[in-house]
């Protein structure tokens, strides 16, 4: 059972890396990253949020954000705008709207590429239980 769940544990993280490397590769075709286009996602979910929110949910420290954030303001993609007290908000540019939606064009056939081995029903499955499992966090 040990030994199982190591061969579990290293398949999911083999998909995970197959998946970003697939994506980090193709999205350089519009002329971004993996974790650019994350951050315009998060930022485009939550507009107006702070630098610690999108951190957290682009699975980064607040200091690699804070970098991340500084490039894509430098590109004119993100604006930051002062909020209440010392937070500063974060929101789309019209030109990162435009890399947002054409990286979703580039993921989703690369997504589709890296799924194309299960069925329709398997992926729901496959969801469903990586639901079930990050749900317990």
């Amino acid at each position: 059972m040990h030994d199982d769940l190591q061969v579990l544990g290293r398949a999911v993280k083999q998909a995970q890396y197959r998946q970003h490397r697939a994506l980090d590769s193709a999205l350089t075709a519009v002329g971004t990253t993996l974790a650019q286009w994350d951050a315009l996602r998060a930022v485009d979910r939550t507009p107006g949020a702070s630098a610690r929110e999108l951190a957290a949910a682009t699975f980064q420290s607040e200091q690699a954000f804070g970098t991340l954030v500084g490039r894509l303001a430098a590109q004119g993609l993100v604006e930051r705008r002062p909020g209440h007290g010392r937070r500063i908000q974060h929101h789309l540019t019209p030109e990162g709207e435009r890399t947002l939606q054409a990286g979703h064009a580039v993921a989703a056939k690369v997504l589709a590429d890296c799924f194309a081995g299960l069925s329709t029903a398997e992926r729901a499955t496959l969801l469903g239980l990586l639901e079930r499992l990050n749900a317990r966090e």
